[in-house]
Protein backbone atom coordinates (compact mmCIF):
# COMPACT_ATOMS: atom_id res chain seq x y z
CA UNK A 1 0.00 0.00 0.00
CA UNK A 2 2.94 2.32 0.50
CA UNK A 3 3.13 4.59 -2.51
CA UNK A 4 -0.21 3.45 -3.96
CA UNK A 5 -1.21 7.10 -4.44
CA UNK A 6 2.09 8.10 -6.04
CA UNK A 7 1.58 10.76 -8.74
CA UNK A 8 -2.07 11.14 -7.72
CA UNK A 9 -3.78 14.32 -6.53
CA UNK A 10 -6.41 14.58 -3.81
CA UNK A 11 -8.63 17.33 -2.45
CA UNK A 12 -9.65 16.77 1.17
CA UNK A 13 -12.08 19.05 2.99
CA UNK A 14 -12.31 19.25 6.76
CA UNK A 15 -8.55 18.68 6.86
CA UNK A 16 -7.86 20.79 9.95
CA UNK A 17 -9.17 18.13 12.36
CA UNK A 18 -10.60 14.68 12.87
CA UNK A 19 -11.28 12.32 9.99
CA UNK A 20 -10.33 14.84 7.30
CA UNK A 21 -6.98 15.52 8.94
CA UNK A 22 -6.20 11.82 9.40
CA UNK A 23 -7.13 11.15 5.78
CA UNK A 24 -4.94 13.95 4.43
CA UNK A 25 -1.96 12.64 6.39
CA UNK A 26 -2.52 9.03 5.36
CA UNK A 27 -2.83 9.88 1.68
CA UNK A 28 0.32 12.01 1.84
CA UNK A 29 2.27 9.18 3.47
CA UNK A 30 1.15 6.95 0.61
CA UNK A 31 2.57 9.28 -2.00
CA UNK A 32 -0.38 11.53 -2.81
CA UNK A 33 -0.26 15.26 -3.53
CA UNK A 34 -2.93 16.46 -1.12
CA UNK A 35 -4.76 19.77 -0.98
CA UNK A 36 -6.11 20.01 2.57
CA UNK A 37 -8.92 22.50 3.13
CA UNK A 38 -10.16 23.82 6.48
CA UNK A 39 -11.04 26.90 8.49
CA UNK A 40 -8.43 26.64 11.27
CA UNK A 41 -5.21 28.12 9.93
CA UNK A 42 -3.06 27.08 12.90
CA UNK A 43 -4.29 23.49 12.69
CA UNK A 44 -3.59 23.41 8.96
CA UNK A 45 -0.04 24.64 9.58
CA UNK A 46 0.45 21.77 12.04
CA UNK A 47 -0.90 19.33 9.46
CA UNK A 48 1.53 20.64 6.86
CA UNK A 49 4.44 20.30 9.29
CA UNK A 50 3.51 16.71 10.19
CA UNK A 51 3.33 15.77 6.51
CA UNK A 52 6.77 17.23 5.79
CA UNK A 53 8.49 13.83 5.88
CA UNK A 54 5.88 12.02 3.81
CA UNK A 55 6.54 10.58 0.37
CA UNK A 56 3.72 12.78 -0.88
CA UNK A 57 2.87 16.33 0.10
CA UNK A 58 0.19 18.51 1.68
CA UNK A 59 -0.72 21.99 0.49
CA UNK A 60 -3.21 23.70 2.79
CA UNK A 61 -5.99 26.13 1.97
CA UNK A 62 -7.84 28.19 4.58
CA UNK A 63 -11.43 28.53 3.40
CA UNK A 64 -15.02 28.65 4.63
CA UNK A 65 -16.71 26.30 2.20
CA UNK A 66 -20.15 27.72 2.89
CA UNK A 67 -18.91 30.73 0.87
CA UNK A 68 -19.62 30.04 -2.83
CA UNK A 69 -16.76 32.32 -3.90
CA UNK A 70 -14.35 30.36 -1.71
CA UNK A 71 -15.47 27.13 -3.36
CA UNK A 72 -15.04 28.64 -6.81
CA UNK A 73 -11.54 29.90 -5.97
CA UNK A 74 -10.57 26.53 -4.48
CA UNK A 75 -11.57 24.63 -7.60
CA UNK A 76 -10.05 27.20 -9.95
CA UNK A 77 -6.72 26.88 -8.14
CA UNK A 78 -6.60 23.14 -7.47
CA UNK A 79 -9.19 21.23 -9.54
CA UNK A 80 -9.93 23.25 -12.65
CA UNK A 81 -11.47 21.44 -15.65
CA UNK A 82 -8.11 21.25 -17.44
CA UNK A 83 -6.38 19.41 -14.59
CA UNK A 84 -6.61 15.86 -13.27
CA UNK A 85 -7.94 14.96 -9.84
CA UNK A 86 -7.88 11.37 -8.65
CA UNK A 87 -9.45 11.75 -5.19
CA UNK A 88 -12.07 14.02 -3.61
CA UNK A 89 -12.84 13.49 0.07
CA UNK A 90 -15.79 15.49 1.39
CA UNK A 91 -15.05 15.33 5.12
CA UNK A 92 -16.09 18.83 6.25
CA UNK A 93 -19.20 18.81 8.40
CA UNK A 94 -20.92 20.07 11.54
CA UNK A 95 -23.28 18.70 14.18
CA UNK A 96 -25.82 20.35 16.45
CA UNK A 97 -28.21 19.07 19.09
CA UNK A 98 -31.95 19.58 19.08
CA UNK A 99 -35.07 17.61 18.19
CA UNK A 100 -37.71 18.59 15.68
CA UNK A 101 -39.35 21.00 18.14
CA UNK A 102 -36.14 22.72 19.24
CA UNK A 103 -34.43 23.05 15.85
CA UNK A 104 -34.79 26.53 14.39
CA UNK A 105 -35.22 26.83 10.65
CA UNK A 106 -32.03 28.89 10.29
CA UNK A 107 -30.06 26.22 12.19
CA UNK A 108 -31.53 23.50 9.96
CA UNK A 109 -30.56 25.51 6.87
CA UNK A 110 -27.01 25.97 8.16
CA UNK A 111 -26.66 22.23 8.77
CA UNK A 112 -27.93 21.36 5.32
CA UNK A 113 -25.72 24.03 3.75
CA UNK A 114 -22.38 22.64 4.92
CA UNK A 115 -23.25 18.96 5.24
CA UNK A 116 -25.20 18.61 1.99
CA UNK A 117 -25.19 21.63 -0.31
CA UNK A 118 -21.41 22.12 -0.15
CA UNK A 119 -20.81 18.43 -0.88
CA UNK A 120 -23.02 18.66 -3.96
CA UNK A 121 -21.59 21.91 -5.27
CA UNK A 122 -17.92 21.07 -4.67
CA UNK A 123 -18.29 17.63 -6.23
CA UNK A 124 -20.09 19.06 -9.24
CA UNK A 125 -17.37 21.67 -9.73
CA UNK A 126 -14.70 18.93 -9.58
CA UNK A 127 -16.36 16.50 -11.99
CA UNK A 128 -14.37 17.56 -15.06
CA UNK A 129 -11.04 17.10 -13.24
CA UNK A 130 -12.25 13.82 -11.70
CA UNK A 131 -13.29 12.63 -15.14
CA UNK A 132 -9.80 13.33 -16.50
CA UNK A 133 -8.23 11.55 -13.54
CA UNK A 134 -10.66 8.59 -13.55
CA UNK A 135 -11.12 9.65 -9.96
CA UNK A 136 -12.98 8.58 -6.85
CA UNK A 137 -15.16 10.56 -4.46
CA UNK A 138 -15.56 9.55 -0.82
CA UNK A 139 -18.18 11.34 1.26
CA UNK A 140 -18.00 11.25 5.04
CA UNK A 141 -21.49 10.44 6.26
CA UNK A 142 -22.51 8.91 9.60
CA UNK A 143 -24.36 6.05 11.26
CA UNK A 144 -27.08 8.68 11.68
CA UNK A 145 -27.57 8.54 7.93
CA UNK A 146 -28.86 4.98 8.20
CA UNK A 147 -30.41 4.98 11.68
CA UNK A 148 -32.56 7.53 13.51
CA UNK A 149 -31.31 9.03 16.77
CA UNK A 150 -33.21 11.43 19.05
CA UNK A 151 -31.95 14.92 19.75
CA UNK A 152 -29.87 15.43 16.60
CA UNK A 153 -32.68 15.96 14.10
CA UNK A 154 -31.00 18.16 11.48
CA UNK A 155 -27.74 16.18 11.60
CA UNK A 156 -29.56 12.89 10.96
CA UNK A 157 -31.48 14.39 8.06
CA UNK A 158 -28.33 15.87 6.53
CA UNK A 159 -26.43 12.60 6.65
CA UNK A 160 -29.35 10.64 5.20
CA UNK A 161 -29.24 13.14 2.33
CA UNK A 162 -25.49 12.54 1.90
CA UNK A 163 -26.09 8.79 1.62
CA UNK A 164 -28.74 9.19 -1.08
CA UNK A 165 -26.64 11.81 -2.88
CA UNK A 166 -23.74 9.35 -2.87
CA UNK A 167 -25.83 6.67 -4.55
CA UNK A 168 -27.28 9.07 -7.14
CA UNK A 169 -23.88 10.57 -7.94
CA UNK A 170 -22.43 7.07 -8.36
CA UNK A 171 -24.98 6.23 -11.04
CA UNK A 172 -24.67 9.58 -12.80
CA UNK A 173 -20.86 9.47 -12.93
CA UNK A 174 -20.27 5.77 -13.53
CA UNK A 175 -20.16 6.25 -17.28
CA UNK A 176 -17.33 8.74 -16.82
CA UNK A 177 -15.33 6.20 -14.83
CA UNK A 178 -15.75 8.22 -11.61
CA UNK A 179 -16.62 6.19 -8.52
CA UNK A 180 -18.58 7.66 -5.57
CA UNK A 181 -18.84 6.03 -2.16
CA UNK A 182 -19.44 7.07 1.44
CA UNK A 183 -18.28 5.99 4.87
CA UNK A 184 -20.71 5.90 7.79
CA UNK A 185 -18.79 6.15 11.06
CA UNK A 186 -20.19 5.71 14.54
CA UNK A 187 -18.80 7.86 17.33
CA UNK A 188 -15.19 8.78 16.55
CA UNK A 189 -12.77 10.78 18.72
CA UNK A 190 -12.75 14.12 16.89
CA UNK A 191 -13.61 17.74 17.62
CA UNK A 192 -17.00 17.40 15.91
CA UNK A 193 -19.10 17.31 19.07
CA UNK A 194 -16.99 19.93 20.85
CA UNK A 195 -17.42 22.24 17.89
CA UNK A 196 -21.13 21.51 18.10
CA UNK A 197 -21.27 22.99 21.60
CA UNK A 198 -20.52 20.02 23.89
CA UNK A 199 -18.34 20.93 26.88
CA UNK A 200 -15.40 18.79 28.00
CA UNK A 201 -17.25 17.08 30.86
CA UNK A 202 -20.20 16.17 28.66
CA UNK A 203 -17.88 15.01 25.89
CA UNK A 204 -15.96 12.72 28.28
CA UNK A 205 -19.26 11.19 29.41
CA UNK A 206 -20.36 10.84 25.78
CA UNK A 207 -17.20 8.91 24.89
CA UNK A 208 -17.54 6.72 27.97
CA UNK A 209 -21.10 5.86 26.97
CA UNK A 210 -19.69 4.65 23.65
CA UNK A 211 -18.35 1.53 25.36
CA UNK A 212 -21.96 0.48 25.92
CA UNK A 213 -23.60 1.76 22.73
CA UNK A 214 -21.01 0.30 20.33
CA UNK A 215 -21.00 -3.52 20.40
CA UNK A 216 -17.21 -3.72 19.99
CA UNK A 217 -16.93 -1.88 23.30
CA UNK A 218 -15.24 1.34 22.25
CA UNK A 219 -15.52 4.38 20.03
CA UNK A 220 -13.45 4.77 16.90
CA UNK A 221 -10.25 6.60 16.02
CA UNK A 222 -9.95 8.98 13.04
CA UNK A 223 -7.11 6.91 11.60
CA UNK A 224 -9.36 3.85 11.35
CA UNK A 225 -11.89 5.75 9.24
CA UNK A 226 -9.06 7.22 7.16
CA UNK A 227 -7.92 3.70 6.28
CA UNK A 228 -11.37 2.87 4.90
CA UNK A 229 -11.50 6.15 2.97
CA UNK A 230 -8.09 5.44 1.45
CA UNK A 231 -9.21 1.97 0.42
CA UNK A 232 -12.38 3.27 -1.26
CA UNK A 233 -10.33 5.94 -3.04
CA UNK A 234 -7.73 3.45 -4.24
CA UNK A 235 -7.55 1.19 -7.27
CA UNK A 236 -8.11 -1.74 -4.91
CA UNK A 237 -11.74 -0.64 -4.74
CA UNK A 238 -11.98 -0.19 -8.50
CA UNK A 239 -15.25 -2.14 -8.79
CA UNK A 240 -17.01 -0.50 -5.84
CA UNK A 241 -19.32 2.45 -6.35
CA UNK A 242 -22.54 3.70 -4.78
CA UNK A 243 -21.81 2.07 -1.43
CA UNK A 244 -22.31 3.60 2.02
CA UNK A 245 -19.96 1.57 4.18
CA UNK A 246 -20.49 1.31 7.92
CA UNK A 247 -17.44 1.69 10.16
CA UNK A 248 -19.09 1.97 13.55
CA UNK A 249 -18.10 -0.85 15.87
CA UNK A 250 -21.45 -2.50 15.14
CA UNK A 251 -23.52 0.53 16.22
CA UNK A 252 -25.90 0.38 13.26
CA UNK A 253 -26.79 -3.22 14.13
CA UNK A 254 -28.19 -2.31 17.54
CA UNK A 255 -31.70 -1.30 18.56
CA UNK A 256 -33.21 0.67 21.45
CA UNK A 257 -33.01 -1.25 24.73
Amino acid sequence: MHGEFQEKRALVTGASSGIGRATALLLAHRGCEVVGVGRNEAALETLRDEAAGASGSVVTVVADLTDAEARAELVASHADPQSELQVLVNAAGIIATGGVEETRLEDFDHMMDLNVRVVFDLTQRCVAALRKGRGAVVNVSSVTGTRAFPGVFSYCVSKAAVDQMTRCMALDLAGAGVRVNAVNPGVVKTNLHRNGGMDERSYAAFLAKGSATHPLGRVGEPEEVAELIAFLASDRAGWITGECVAIDGGRAQTCAR
